[in-house]
């Protein structure tokens, strides 16, 4: 199927500009990760307490924050109005994300969510056990243990492409197909930072499929190209990967917008459980396919040299 039956658009003597749109963006996303001290990490990371409760009524946040200002649990006085307090879902649902404490009480997530109810007894449910949504719990070494292992399995992903790439075609494409992938995560944590958005273990896991599908839709194009160059040997790379990106563009449009389809449903409709990886998602299908173009191929013809 062919939604576009031919193009001849020039698409690298525009890199120029896709590299200066990638650069800006890229700049604008680390300026924001390092003036805040690294990726907003949910507590999968760095350990803590998650707890979502629902109330019968909309509560204002201010309100919960000064209910939350002096909480005594089994003698000790905490005080917890600085923590991150949220709205999720509507208005009557919140959240509530406290660090790890090394005095931290027995049973404390249940005691907590008993002050939470004390607060505004006017608005807790008749059944007791609708108030409590989630009670989600990580220690800071398992947290530590965590991010460790998802820096690993994202920098492990990258070698082992740059290997098979540089196997099945050459190292010029190999190093193309990294630098649209490192550009990829880099433009995504930054938006994720500039938006405030946590980085979990599912954005890690989206973060891992926005790899594979920016390199499938690379390879896609590298694949055309190999077969382009020796079709066309009068031709100079510029080119041949021009005439390359025009013959699978009909595949690349019916791929990115049906995958795009697809996670911005589930980003509408999916719940706050998957919100933030189906943003991730639909960043990356975006991104992916713009690096595919704009940054892989533009990095070959660098590294290469014209027939």
């Amino acid at each position: 199927m062919r939604i576009i039956k031919e193009t001849h658009i020039d698409f690298m003597s525009k890199a120029g500009w896709g590299g200066l749109l990638s650069a800006l963006l890229i700049v604008v996303g680390v300026s924001s990760i390092v003036m805040k001290g690294g990726p907003k990490l949910s507590i999968d990371f760095k350990g803590g307490t998650m707890i979502a409760v629902n109330y019968t009524d909309p509560v204002d946040i201010n309100e919960v924050r000064s209910a939350l200002n002096q909480v005594n649990i089994d003698g000790q006085t905490f005080d917890f109005s600085k923590a991150e307090i949220k709205h999720f879902g509507d208005e009557s649902n919140v959240a509530v994300r406290l660090p790890s404490m090394d005095d931290e009480p027995e049973q404390f997530a249940h005691k907590f969510v008993e002050k939470m109810a004390e607060a505004f007894p006017e608005m807790i449910p008749d059944d007791r056990s609708k108030f409590i949504l989630s009670i989600d719990k990580v220690g800071p070494k398992i947290g530590a243990e965590l991010s460790g292992d998802a820096i690993m399995a994202i920098f492990s992903t990258l070698i082992l492409i740059l290997i098979y790439i540089s196997i099945r075609f050459e190292f010029k494409y190999a190093v193309g197909a990294i630098a649209a992938l490192a550009h990829d995560i880099l433009i995504t944590l930054g938006i994720f930072s500039l938006l405030d958005f946590e980085v979990s273990l599912a954005v890690i896991a989206a973060f891992l499929t926005i790899v594979g599908y920016s390199l499938n839709d690379t390879i896609v194009i590298f694949d055309r190209v190999r077969e382009n160059v020796k079709g066309l040997k009068n031709a100079t790379l510029s080119s041949v990967i021009n005439e390359s990106i025009n013959q699978s563009m009909s595949r690349t449009i019916i791929t990115s917008l049906t995958t795009l389809f697809v996670v911005l449903v589930l980003f509408i409709v999916g719940g706050e459980v998957i919100h933030t990886f189906a943003f991730a998602m639909i960043v990356g299908v975006i991104i992916g396919t713009y690096s595919s173009i704009f940054v892989a191929s533009p990095v070959v013809i660098k590294m290469g040299s014209d027939n």
